[in-house]
């Protein structure tokens, strides 16, 4: 299988970097195709120009500046996204990797005359996530809904294939985790991605 990892944090000595890490040496373990997609270390831009958000619901947006990374996400077959929770939602990098890359005519359709979007990321059956947060557990997701989840699984991975599978993963409260916690959480991302 082809699996796109698509990763989201500055530092290289992060716990994001090791959970990105383990991902990385279990896929390749288990057979996979890998391509690693490290915004930062590309430089993605993730500012939506205005030509960009001009052609966005048209039937040719301009992807110009986002051609390769469109190729990359038409090339999967899975996609893994690795990313800390900051402020409830994703890094900014990471939501502008879906601004500008998840358009019209590569995410989804839009019908004549309105009405709901249709997805047109039939190549994608897997989606996967793995993140953290910095709140704790009943904040994140009794309190707030768990608005991660609910964009990245019930919204956006509605537009993969129809049977897509998924996963999710989440350590919360990290800024107050002990490293036995913290590599608690890593073996099971382990064991998870061992038989993705």
């Amino acid at each position: 299988m082809r699996v796109l990892v698509v990763y989201a944090h500055p530092l290289s000595d992060s716990f994001a970097a090791a959970l990105r890490d383990a991902v990385l040496a279990r896929l390749r373990a288990a057979g996979h195709e890998v391509d690693l997609c490290d915004l930062y270390a590309e430089g993605f831009d993730p500012v939506l120009t205005a030509a960009e958000r001009r052609a966005y619901n048209t039937a040719q947006p301009d992807l110009s500046a986002v051609e390769a990374y469109v190729t990359r996400l038409r090339a999967a077959d899975a996609l893994v996204v690795c990313f800390p929770t900051w402020w409830y939602g994703m890094p900014a990098i990471l939501k502008g990797w879906f601004d500008r890359v998840w358009v019209t005519g590569v995410a989804f359709t839009l019908p004549e005359g309105g009405g709901a979007i249709r997805p047109a990321l039939h190549n994608i059956r897997k989606f996967a996530v793995v993140t953290t947060y910095g709140s704790p557990w009943w904040l994140m997701n009794l309190v707030l809904r768990a608005p991660v989840r609910a964009v990245l699984i019930g919204g956006l991975r509605r537009l993969c294939a129809k049977d897509c599978r998924w996963i999710y993963l989440a350590l919360s409260n990290i800024d107050g985790a002990s490293q036995a916690r913290c590599a608690r959480f890593l073996r099971r991302v382990e064991r998870r991605f061992s038989r993705f």
